[in-house]
């Protein structure tokens, strides 16, 4: 997934993904795949946790308040995290 695809994207965490809040962020770990990734900032563990409720990351990203200069540089980081498989896309609700 680019950076410019995850803020078009509906996402959420894999239901197999834990976070553990550290004072630094939180650190995720994938029960499936054994991944373990260090969110370091708690903004980004902000995002992370808010993406289920809206329609598009981006729209979770203002929900956040995060200054749209700083979106590219959480873009990279979700973009990141989707493609190690901690971060899936939430399939759309059928008609």
């Amino acid at each position: 997934m680019t950076d410019r695809d995850v803020l078009d994207r509906h996402l959420r965490l894999d239901e197999q993904v834990a976070l553990r809040p550290e004072p630094f962020g939180a650190l995720a770990y994938h029960y499936g795949n054994r991944k373990l990734v260090f969110l370091r900032h708690p903004d980004v563990v902000r995002v992370v946790e808010a993406l289920p409720r809206h329609a598009t990351t981006a729209a979770a990203l203002a929900g956040c308040g995060i200054a749209e200069s700083r979106w590219p540089s959480f873009a990279g980081a979700l973009s990141s995290l989707a493609d190690s498989g901690l971060l899936v896309e939430v399939p759309e609700a059928a008609p």
